[in-house]
């Protein structure tokens, strides 16, 4: 009987062998493709932000793009150096610098429409040689921020760190400025360098220097 089976095996390998071999390798074929689109749909994608920016109008791009990768499910990683390390303070007093900043024109939130729509492109000059122009630009950006509903830094913050956001603060730029740890926020998930953001940058989908 078993003698009989073999032959039986044997002549069906010899005579359909081509056409079997074509059935799996379909067979596999399509169970590696179903599995390849199961995996890269259940993987979730990964953003890591390198900001090094501490101003008021740099502080914007990092923490609305962290909260709204979050909001889509993203996992977001953030590593602040240099002057974006002032981000992560507990009292932040950011200003910005229109000096040398073209892309910039000044449009005042007060007075009358036809005012505030025209686009004031001021000489440097005078930005650099006007005491207190700084201040005032600043106050006159947060006032606009204000009027247009746009939430201030402290809110984005607040709200990247509620989503999940998880915050790297380098310690050769604390050490650097002579800053000390208790000055900042207490949600900060590490201490760290480049080693460690490079990392995390490379198992990230996407990176982005800020």
């Amino acid at each position: 009987m078993v003698a009989q089976t073999d032959n039986l095996w044997n002549e069906l390998l010899e005579n359909h062998s081509e056409p079997l071999n074509e059935w799996f390798d379909k067979r596999f074929d399509e169970r590696f493709i179903s599995q390849m689109e199961r995996t890269q749909s259940e993987k979730v994608p990964s953003l890591s932000l390198m900001v090094t920016k501490g101003t008021l109008d740099w502080a914007y791009p990092p923490f609305i793009i962290a909260s709204t990768a979050t909001a889509l499910g993203w996992k977001v990683t953030m590593f602040f150096t240099f002057y974006g390390l002032a981000l992560l303070k507990k009292e932040l007093a950011l200003q910005i610098s229109p000096l040398g900043n073209p892309a910039m024109p000044m449009r005042m939130p007060f007075g009358p429409k036809w005012f505030r729509e025209v686009e004031w492109k001021i000489p440097n000059l005078i930005m650099g040689g006007v005491p207190g122009f700084e201040h005032m630009a600043t106050a006159m950006m947060k006032k606009t921020i204000a009027q247009k509903g746009v939430a201030p830094i402290e809110e984005l913050r607040a709200i990247c760190i509620e989503s999940g956001v998880k915050l790297i603060a380098c310690q050769m730029t604390l050490d650097l400025f002579g800053w000390h740890r208790d000055e900042f926020i207490p949600e900060i998930e590490e201490w760290a360098g480049a080693a460690s953001y490079l990392a995390v940058a490379r198992e990230s989908n996407t990176c982005l220097l800020i």
